[in-house]
């Protein structure tokens, strides 16, 4: 189909801010005309029903297993996910077995997700070779075969001098560097967040000022080298106050954080499940709080979906020898539902995070619904309610915190480049 009409919407616009009622009109794959409310315009229509319409998710930071572990997530899977979840463009970590980290491996698991992936897909590759630390990739080959940014995800490079030359190497190719913002000596072998909490539940944990001194040391190399650089997760209040003053002495640094730290806090890994054992771990309430409120004011730019895939073996494990993470593809816009319920963030603004901020960062025309972008659309319900199950999950690997948990905020239809790729039956 070249042509399609979405009509009697609500259009959640991240550019203006605004919800407002109407339609967009598709063809070739972008958005061509917008359309006034009411109108019934000759060809293919959808009848929105007043239900939401919204740029189509750019999520930051996926974990998909190939190669290496193929049996925890594939782009095949983590594809439908995806789609069903409204990301029309997943943006891929190089963690992988091996490490994305040189141009074959890289090609590689571009072409998987072509052949496999219903949605975009874009890659990140290794900053250093192996993610170990001690020399960086060929950044620019990397460049060349497609990598949009590069990181060692969270393996924080700790030896300064690497770190400051793969970042200098960067600004002269104009390559972002996205990092983890930690002091690994810190929180090693951490799995809560200490407090009289952790100290209660006798789990071994790290203070949030382990994120916050990894994140001066970071700013200090971007202020010295000039650097395009992304903090992949914010999530604690002490990071915001140097965030804030890196930004107003203009330095080419944003944040992000992930949905599970918006939305879950500390006291929800009171009966030890460890699916709700993250890296870095849940965060104290107050520091929830202020990090939705940094999200509302802009001081922090995206929110990603983190997903990382765990099978059932790396999960049924005493709490501190589990291993990190949780699927989040298809949690993602229901959970950020609750943020706008409970009044810490409207419509706009999550989409500013979610879609526009993200395909700004990285150069793409994604993220928008102004005329001539991609139409590349999520259309979905913020009120229907429902009860997770992780069975239902297209992920191969089904570990989410919010299994059982009653959410509202359901995904009807996803588009990719005006083709549906997901209809909610």
């Amino acid at each position: 189909m070249t042509e399609l009409n979405l009509i009697n919407a609500r259009l959640v616009d991240p550019e203006t801010g605004t919800v407002s009622k109407g339609g967009v009109r598709v063809k070739d794959g972008r958005i061509v005309e917008h359309l006034p409310y009411g109108a019934r315009p000759s060809g293919p229509c959808v009848d929105c029903d007043l239900k939401y319409l919204a740029p189509g998710i750019v999520d930051i930071g996926v974990k998909v297993c190939e190669p290496g572990e193929r049996h925890k997530e594939s782009y095949g899977s983590a594809g439908l996910a995806a789609a069903a979840g409204g990301v029309t463009t997943m943006v891929t970590r190089p963690d992988t077995t091996p490490a994305i980290d040189s141009p074959e491996t890289l090609e590689f698991v571009t072409r998987r997700a072509n052949e496999a992936a219903p949605v975009n897909v874009l890659v990140m590759a290794a900053l250093t070779k192996g993610r170990a630390g001690r020399e960086m990739t060929e950044i620019g080959f990397l460049m060349d075969a497609g990598a949009v940014a590069f990181t060692d995800c969270d393996r924080v490079v700790t030896d300064t001098k690497v770190f400051s030359r793969a970042l200098s190497y960067a600004q002269g190719l104009g390559a972002l560097v996205i990092a983890h913002p930690q002091d690994p000596g810190l929180s090693r072998g951490a799995a809560a967040t200490s407090g009289k909490f952790a100290s209660l539940r006798g789990l071994p944990a790290v203070s949030p000022m382990a994120e916050r001194m990894g994140l001066d040391r970071d700013i200090a190399l971007v202020e010295m080298t000039g650097a395009r650089y992304h903090a992949d997760q914010i999530t604690c209040a002490r990071a915001l106050p140097p965030l804030a003053r890196a930004k107003a002495n203009g330095l080419d640094i944003t944040a992000g954080t992930s949905i599970h730290h918006l939305t879950l806090n500390a006291l929800d890994v009171a009966d030890y499940r460890t699916f709700f054992k993250l890296k870095p771990p849940l965060r104290d309430e107050q520091d929830r709080l202020a990090i939705a409120d940094a999200v509302k004011s802009g001081l922090i730019d995206i929110i990603s979906s983190m997903h990382t895939p765990q099978d059932e073996e790396s999960k049924r494990l005493p709490f501190e020898e589990a291993a990190s993470g949780a699927v989040a593809l298809e949690t993602l816009l229901p959970a950020a539902m609750q943020l706008y319920h409970a009044d810490l963030i409207d419509l706009p603004t999550l989409w500013r995070a979610m879609a526009l901020n993200p395909a700004k960062r990285l150069g793409l025309e994604s993220g928008r619904l102004s005329i001539g972008a991609p139409a590349d659309l999520v259309l979905f319900d913020p009120d229907a309610p429902f009860l997770m199950d992780r069975a239902a999950l297209r992920s191969k690997s089904q570990n989410t915190p919010f299994d059982g948990a009653r959410m509202q905020g359901r995904v009807l239809a996803t588009y990719v480049a005006g083709r549906c790729v997901y209809e909610r039956s």
